[in-house]
Parts: structure tokens; sequence; C-alpha cells
């Protein structure tokens, strides 16, 4: 007899940077959430859909939560903590590496509202020694009666089937709400935005990261094998865009050149891949350009 089919919701929670995104990315066994060291990485809420013969299990990976500095930071925090009230369960992800923080125990008071299972996923214990691990999960039980404690290191895939294991055992029986080959709910636009954002992420300077948005303006094939995209990167300061393009244009176009090859990838395709940089002052607490970009806080 053929076990039943199950499915449900799981999102992912946590303060910036305890690793959502590797996590995500690892369990899908490919790429759809930008990962970088700097914090507030994820806007959006990334829906990634996981399946096997167990049943799907649909991701979302929230915007870490943290206080927020202007309406963008209003808008990521909210979509975090709402999430809460959408899903069959909650994956509460810390740092082993960080220990428990203000703003973990902020996220605590917010999950004892939470009517779905809650799980404590310690993160990064590849970067503590294995005697560390017993007392800070203690410290966080005293905060929370979780229902499953499972410790894991998302960047190395240490315990990521356990995770799976446990998961499965709490969903119930439901349908598969995705096709087999489905692996995310978003347009290759944003997957595409993502993509270029992450490397402006992982090349620039810390005063340019949070500062900046991407808007694709346009995708068409060219040929039967080639892809092109148009796509403009937003920033705040006139000095914010002088860092981006770099001497001589040399920081846009390695930019280009790293996007390129994970769009490649993602459309399976030859890509030519057109930057452009321009300024809007102050646009993370502008609704237009908030609306524009996708941050559209109307429904929080």
């Amino acid at each position: 007899m053929a076990e039943e089919h199950k499915s449900g919701f799981a999102a992912l929670i946590g303060r910036p940077n305890v690793g959502k995104s590797t996590l995500l990315n690892e369990v899908l066994g490919e790429k759809i959430a930008i990962m970088s060291d700097k914090a507030q990485t994820t806007r959006n809420r990334i829906q990634g859909v996981y399946t096997e013969e167990r049943g799907q299990v649909i991701f979302i990976d929230t915007p870490g939560i943290h206080k927020p500095k202007h309406r963008l930071g209003d808008f990521m925090t909210k979509t975090a903590v709402n999430t809460l009230n959408e899903v069959d369960m909650v994956l509460f992800l810390v740092d082993a590496s960080e220990g428990k923080g203000r703003g973990d125990e902020y996220i605590i008071e917010k999950l004892k509202y939470a009517q779905t299972p809650v799980f404590l996923i310690i993160n990064k214990i590849d970067q503590v020694h294995p005697d560390e691990l017993l007392p800070l999960i203690a410290s966080y039980q005293e905060l929370h009666a979780f229902d499953e404690v499972i410790p894991i290191s998302a960047l190395h895939g240490q315990n990521v089937d356990t995770l799976k294991e446990q998961i499965f055992a709490r969903l119930e029986a439901g349908p598969a709400y995705y096709p087999e080959d489905h692996i995310t709910d978003h347009p290759e636009r944003f997957l595409i935005a993502e993509m270029i954002r992450e490397k402006v992420l992982h090349l620039t300077r810390e005063e340019v990261p949070h500062s900046i948005a991407v808007e694709i303006e346009q995708i068409k094939e060219r040929s039967s094998s080639t892809v092109y995209a148009g796509a403009v990167i937003v920033v705040e300061r006139k000095s914010q865009k002088g860092i981006i393009i770099g001497r001589q244009g040399s920081m846009l176009k390695e930019i280009g050149r790293l996007a390129r090859e994970d769009i490649e990838k993602l459309l399976g395709t030859k890509v030519f891949l057109e930057l452009w940089v321009k300024v809007e002052e102050d646009w993370r607490n502008k609704p237009k350009y908030l609306r524009e970009f996708g941050y559209d806080d109307e429904d929080y």
C-alpha cells in the first residue's frame, strides 16, 4: 500500500543573515534565493517548492526580522511576521556562532502566537564546538517550547535530511500544489533581478548594498540561442553610482559578468546582459518606488 501524499507550507524565519536563503537553496538543490554575508539580503518572500515521493513542501523564505529604519525595512519586517499566520509550520533559524540575541527574543515573542508547529533550527554548527550546542539549545528552550530542535549546517548540508524527515512527519495528507519540476513561483524577471542584486552585494562596499534595487526593463529573444536582458541598478546617492560603475566601468562589468553566468544557468541559453545605473534619492522611503520595485506594502 502506497504511503499517503503529504503537502504543506513551511516558513523560514529568523534574524538577518542566519542562513535562511542558504538552507532554501540547499533543500531545493538549486539557487533561487540570493546569498550574501551582508544582513537583510532577502527583501521579498521567496517561495521554493520541494517535491519528492513523500509529498511536496512549499518553503517561504522571509526577510530577516529587524528593527526598521525606513519604509522598506518596515515592509520587510511586516512581511516576515505576517507569514506566521499563513503556513503549516514555522522553521525558526538561529546562528550558532552568534548565540542568542535580543532579535531572537523579539521573534520568539511573535512565535508564541503561532498556531502551528515551530521548529528551532540551530544553523552554522560547523562554526562552533559541539560542547557549546547543548547550553545554546537550553537557552532557547527556556523561552519557548519548540516542537523540534534540529542543529544543522545549511552551507554543508549537515542534518538537512533529518530536517526534511521531521517536516514530513508533521505534515498532513494533501495534494501537490505545483508540478514536480516546479521549484519556485517567482517569474524569471524576479530571479534575474535578484541574481544581479546578489552580485552587487558581493562586490561593493558596505555603504551600497541596502540602498540598491534592480529593475528589469526588457527581456527578449535575440535569436534561437541568445536572450537579451536589460536592467537598471537603482541607488540613492551619486557617490554610490560611482562605486557601482567603478573605474572605467570595471565594477559594473564584473557585476554583469558574474550575473550573466547565473542567468545563463537559469535560462539554459546564452545571455547578452546590459546594465545601467541611476540615482533615485531616498527611494526606500517613497511608496511610489517601493511599488515599482516590488516592495508594495498596501496589504500590510
